[in-house]
């Protein structure tokens, strides 16, 4: 892999034979645990400036139209979370000639309170290019960590590393978007109250989405020093002075994409005052509420798109499951690039298909699927694997596909499970031949993952119309049924019952791999409750891993197989986007206890008499047997009680030397199930309805922070 420094550049066409498309991947740790970042790309012209508004893409407009742009979102990576982001390069308007990523922070808080900054370059096989490590971020709350570029024909990748002070709103207006003044952020945050900067439009009216932009930015801060190239480098770009936010009621030098259906003026001849920007598109969602039904009574089943009452065999299932996910794949095209856009496939027409047979030796092989997608020409192609019912991947049936892709040109094999594959730990290993010059990618599916992105599409984000949104919801119908076999992860495997009597009898010793599969399989875990709690909020939900700086996954897995063997507990920290602090579990094989758990930080102004009372105010509906612990500087523990004890005196809470409150921590304990698997009585079936039971009964009624803007940058017309 290619180490690159500050300011150096290289061709991509010089590391791989593969970058029609590629992953741009922007990495960090947080020693809190709970630090994050959110990654943003623009699109600049020949003048280092964006067309319009529509070229900015950021967490609230994610998805280029031309598939040249997509922002994949979070995934937990060694000690912190990457941030991936798509790129088509063969989709990228003829007139781009920059492509900048950058990344930016919100509430205060600054990069160099992060650590191991950096970002990664992988090509369409998956195998990662380039490196640029990042040691001098500086105190700046907005950060370009590099750009690709053309050189003529080729696409080149440049390692920035420059900060900007003012933020992503300063960062955007320097490269020439259109950022709202502060009246009409005010007026905006007014009329969406607090949702996330994005109104409902009426079913027959054209509404408008407002958002503010860090409304306190009145004037960017100077732009940093311009870089000096690498000796025997290339010129870096200059980069554009700073301009101030326009004055409220003067008119904007920028053109606004009108919105679709308006009029160019109004009576009288007086022209119509331009649309307030838009930052999403309007897309379809299922209703929050169903409507009633018409069945005569409860018995009756309404019809389904796809029936699971005659799956009988696991060859049905598999086939059955195949289908249905490879066909609303290709139907719902948003839902198909969600899928494969981390796989290295471009944007374009899909086709799929099912019991292929192609050539392998003496006896023809039949894989499960093939995906296609087409784009100028292009042909981007893939064999699909499909287990399902906790059926595993078997290793020389893999193997042999990813023989037969090498040798007939295709990409990737991509291999669907109810398993879910760590970091570092492949399920399924293969051996590459390095003679061959055709790549070809091995990337894997849980079910779960699936189910999370038909959640998210037709319950948060949306999708192009109600056919669409429909064929999710059966889709999801299907994958949830009991008959389909798509479960998720479902067992936590062979080791868990000797591991569990080893802990009783105080026999297990350190070193026994069992306990390391065990904690393979508790990490699978938690991955899951993290993809369905994230579906069900439209929020991003993700592990926290905390180890050192650099330290490789399976360090981390040992270290906590030490402590399984030692302690006889099982621990995890889970990040929920916008609550009050981190979410842990803890199972304890000792005493078979659940316990959930949050750390609520105490005001930083008020009376501690006032901040309990308001504390046992806001869980008045919470759970009666909630445990609040009080958090004290230094060794000593703080006063702690049930809530039901604490509501008719909460001064109890208050420590009685007068020590300082820190936070509170508030816990709920729950027995843990004895079986490996996902029964009612299954352990994995209890960690799961311990982390709904918390998050629905006690973290929605916490004080969340304070809430960022909804673009933090609002462009006109970034609806793209």
């Amino acid at each position: 892999m290619y180490e690159m420094v500050k300011g150096a550049n290289v061709g991509l066409a010089t590391l791989s034979d593969n970058v029609d498309a590629v992953i741009v991947s922007l990495g960090w740790a947080s020693p809190t645990g709970d630090g994050d970042a959110d990654v943003s790309v623009l699109l600049l012209d020949g003048s280092g400036k964006v067309r319009s508004d529509a070229d900015f893409y950021f967490y609230n407009h994610p998805v280029a139209a031309d598939g040249s742009v997509h922002l994949l979102g979070k995934q937990p990576a060694g000690e912190g979370s990457e941030d991936r982001i798509g790129f088509d390069l063969t989709a990228v308007p003829a007139g781009i000639e920059r492509v900048v990523i950058a990344a930016s922070r919100y509430e205060g808080a600054r990069f160099d309170e992060l650590e191991d900054l950096r970002v990664t370059l992988a090509d369409g096989s998956g195998e990662e290019l380039l490196r640029f490590p990042i040691d001098d971020a500086g105190s700046v709350s907005a950060f370009i960590f590099g750009e690709l570029y053309r050189r003529g024909e080729e696409w080149k990748f440049r390692a920035v590393g420059q900060g900007y002070d003012t933020g992503l709103a300063g960062l955007a207006m320097d490269f020439g978007v259109d950022i709202d003044d502060a009246a009409d952020a005010a007026d905006a945050a007014d009329a969406a109250d607090g949702v996330d900067g994005v109104e409902a439009d009426d079913a027959g009216g054209e509404g408008a989405v407002g958002a503010g932009v860090e409304s306190a930015v009145e004037v960017a801060s100077p732009s940093p020093a311009p870089l000096v190239p690498p000796e025997g480098g290339e010129p870096l770009p200059a980069v554009p002075a700073p301009r101030r936010p326009e004055a409220q009621g003067e008119p904007r030098d920028a053109v606004r994409d009108e919105p679709r259906g308006e009029a160019g003026g109004e009576a009288g001849g007086q022209p119509r005052r331009a649309a307030r920007p838009r930052t999403a598109r309007r897309k379809v969602t299922l209703p929050k509420t169903a409507r009633a039904s018409l069945a005569e009574n409860e018995s009756w089943r309404p019809a389904r798109m796809f029936p699971v009452s005659a799956l009988k065999s696991d060859r049905d299932r598999e086939t059955r499951a195949t289908s249905v996910l490879l066909s609303v794949m290709a139907q719902v095209p948003e839902f198909g690039r969600r899928l494969t856009a981390g796989f290295g496939a471009p944007a374009g027409r899909m086709e799929t298909f099912t019991e292929v047979s192609l050539p392998h030796g003496d006896t023809p092989r039949r894989p499960d699927g093939v995906l296609r997608v087409e784009r100028a020409g292009k042909l981007w192609t893939a064999l699909v694997e499909t287990k399902t019912n906790g059926n595993a991947l078997r290793t020389e049936q893999v193997q042999a596909y990813m023989d037969i892709a090498a040798r007939r040109g295709y990409e990737a094999v991509v291999t669907l499970s109810n398993d879910v594959a760590l970091e570092g730990s492949p399920l399924v290993e293969v051996k590459t031949d390095g003679r061959r010059k055709h790549k070809v990618a091995l990337w894997h599916l849980s079910w779960a993952e699936v189910a999370h992105q038909a959640q998210m599409l037709i319950r948060h984000e949306g999708v192009g119309n109600s056919a669409h949104a429909w064929l999710l919801q059966e889709l999801l119908h299907y994958l949830q049924h009991e008959n389909s076999g798509c479960h998720g992860f479902q067992n936590m495997g062979a080791a868990w019952v000797p591991v569990r009597k080893g802990i009783d009898d105080e026999t297990l010793c350190q070193g026994d791999p069992r306990a390391l599969e065990v904690v393979e399989s508790w990490e699978r875990l938690i991955r899951q409750v993290c993809l369905g709690l994230g579906g069900e909020l439209g929020q991003k939900v993700l592990p926290v891993r905390r180890a050192r700086r650099g330290a490789d996954p399976g360090e981390r897995r040992a270290r906590m197989a030490d402590e399984l063997c030692r302690d006889g507990r099982l621990h995890a920290e889970v990040l929920i986007e916008d609550a009050p602090g981190v979410l842990t579990v803890a199972a304890d094989l000792r005493t078979g206890k659940l316990r959930t758990s949050i750390e609520v930080p105490a005001p930083e102004q008020g009376y501690p008499l006032n901040w309990v009372k308001r504390l046992v105010r806001r869980l008045a509906e919470a759970p009666a047997d909630l445990h609040v612990e009080t958090l004290v500087e230094g060794d000593g523990g703080g006063p702690r009680g049930t809530l039901e004890r604490l509501r008719p005196e909460p001064a109890d809470l208050l420590p009685k030397n007068g020590a300082r409150i820190t936070g509170f921590r508030l816990s709920l304990f729950k027995g843990m199930g004895s079986t490996r698997g996902n029964a009612e009585t299954g352990f994995i079936r209890s960690v799961d309805d311990a982390v709904h039971r918390f998050h629905d009964g006690v973290v929605v009624h916490l004080d969340r922070p304070a809430a960022r803007r909804s673009t933090t940058a609002a462009p006109a017309g970034a609806a793209g």
